[in-house]
């Protein structure tokens, strides 16, 4: 039988997924089309690969042992073609499926719209959640150009960049009754308090430099986006702490005032992390390089 290598993609974005449903969307496929593959795959294999359950699919053990040669095989292929190609920006027609969390959201992709839009108008972006879990980013599989934010425990297929890293500051009400041009420590712990509680590690972070500092925050509205807390500040006598990166924006906004936080909170990594199979494609190493270039203006 004559292997079809149409089907081994297929096969990964199967065992990322485990969801016929999930894999068939990622794939643009339909489900009966999906499931046609599947079928494909067993009689290649001889073997079931995936196990219906109640809420997906279960690899099987031959699925779980032939992943990592398949990874490696399809690797190997995207070697050979990319390095046959060359990279003109003045022609660049891509599209780049990137993964962000929403800080990196709201401080790395404008400018770096910004930038393709004036040096590279061809160049399409197309922006995918990022929350706790790296395999439903499609990066791990490397349908996913690339995850920005920060990375806990990539698995060895993923090359992760150090990018920048950022700190914390508060922001309150510019007319607030309490707080002038600084607040102090027993300001902050007696002020009420919006809290972000984004997905990941963020959040984390700042828990842990609150738990070290022994310092206690009277939460009133707790929000699962940066975004939605200035519009809460700017209304209110609430107190937020954010990224510094994100409250350089914030300072232009005359009915917010940005302070230095009262205490060290420390700083957090921003990281870019991509799949071993791009190492040497000249489109994403383009990419990859202006993503970095853009952080370290916006870290310096």
């Amino acid at each position: 039988m004559k292997a079809d290598l149409n089907l081994l993609p297929v096969f990964l974005i199967l065992l990322e997924e485990r969801s016929v449903t999930r894999a068939a969307s990622r794939l643009g496929m339909t489900q009966p089309a999906l499931s046609n593959a599947l079928n494909r795959l067993r009689a290649t294999f001889r073997d079931p690969l995936f196990i219906r359950e109640r809420y997906g699919i279960r690899p099987t053990e031959l699925a779980l042992s032939l992943a990592p040669d398949i990874e490696a095989a399809l690797a190997r292929l995207d070697d050979l073609i990319v390095a046959r190609q060359d990279f003109q920006l003045a022609d660049a027609d891509h599209l780049f499926v990137v993964a962000t969390n929403g800080y990196a959201e709201l401080v790395l992709i404008p400018p770096l719209v910004a930038w393709l839009q004036a040096e590279a108008p061809k160049v399409r972006l197309r922006l995918v959640p990022f929350g706790t879990n790296l395999s439903d980013t499609g990066v791990i599989s490397g349908t996913t150009a690339m995850a920005l934010g920060r990375m806990v425990d990539p698995p060895d297929n993923l090359v992760v960049q150090h990018l920048m890293e950022d700190g914390l500051a508060c922001v309150v009400r510019a007319g607030h009754p309490e707080v002038r041009d600084s607040i102090s420590r027993a300001q902050y712990e007696q002020l009420r308090h919006v809290n972000v509680l984004p997905p990941g590690r963020l959040r984390a972070g700042l828990f842990q430099a609150m738990e070290t500092q022994g310092v206690h925050r009277n939460i009133a509205v707790s929000v699962t986006q940066f975004s939605a807390a200035p519009e809460m500040i700017a209304v209110s006598d609430l107190c937020a702490t954010l990224p510094r990166l994100l409250c350089r924006s914030l300072e232009q906004d005359p009915r917010l005032r940005v302070l230095p936080a009262p205490f060290d909170l420390g700083t957090f990594p921003v990281e870019m992390a991509w799949h071993t199979r791009y190492r040497n494609d000249p489109a994403h190493k383009w990419f990859r390089g202006l993503v970095m270039e853009i952080a370290g203006k916006l870290g310096a």
